[in-house]
């Protein structure tokens, strides 16, 4: 009885020795510094273009370091088509109709939108009112593959870890922590 016990111990210690170490997502080639959303329904991880858009980068970058993100709320979510943070209004729930018309008052001031980053499913892209290089601190990440924002919105992004995360979303879901992996 104790050999079998002993085998099992032995066995166990060997299968958790030998096991993979949990791996942090991959990012691709020429991808930047990632960020962490930690929403209260779980961890989102965004790789970064900064080779293609980098004054976007920089700018959403700096706001989450200065914590500006913090305590939003996903003020858009629409169902199979995207979701949408960065409405510092949103913060206040009665406030809630006014919602996805206020920045952080400084637009990025130029239009980073390429061909080569196509909003696919995970694109994380900023939202403007009508000029991108109005685009300020609002982000959308789309649900589905979105065609019809391509050359209108600058993609900067792209979710490499949590899109079952994103897909469960709603209005007023709380961005409790981003934060930035180097």
């Amino acid at each position: 009885m104790k050999r079998v016990c002993l085998l099992t111990a032995l066995s166990v210690a060997v299968a958790l020795v030998a096991a993979p170490a949990p791996r942090a997502a991959q990012t691709s080639p020429g991808a930047g510094p990632v960020i962490v959303l930690d929403t209260a329904k779980g961890v989102i991880e965004i790789e970064t273009y900064p080779e293609d858009a980098p004054k976007t980068v920089a700018a959403i970058l700096d706001l989450v370091k200065k914590g500006f993100y913090n305590g939003l709320r996903f003020h858009r979510a629409e169902a199979n088509f995207l979701v949408q943070i960065g409405d510092p209004k949103s913060r206040d729930m009665s406030l809630r109709e006014w919602w996805g018309r206020y920045g952080s008052g400084k637009p990025i001031g130029v239009a980073e939108i390429t061909k080569k980053r196509r909003n696919i499913k995970g694109a994380v892209g900023m939202a403007h009112t009508g000029s991108a290089k109005d685009a300020d601190s609002q982000f959308y990440i789309t649900l589905r593959a979105a065609p019809e924002l391509d050359t209108k919105f600058a993609v900067f992004g792209h979710v490499i870890k949590g899109m079952e995360v994103v897909s469960t979303l709603q209005k007023a879901d709380v961005l409790k922590k981003a934060s930035v992996r180097e």
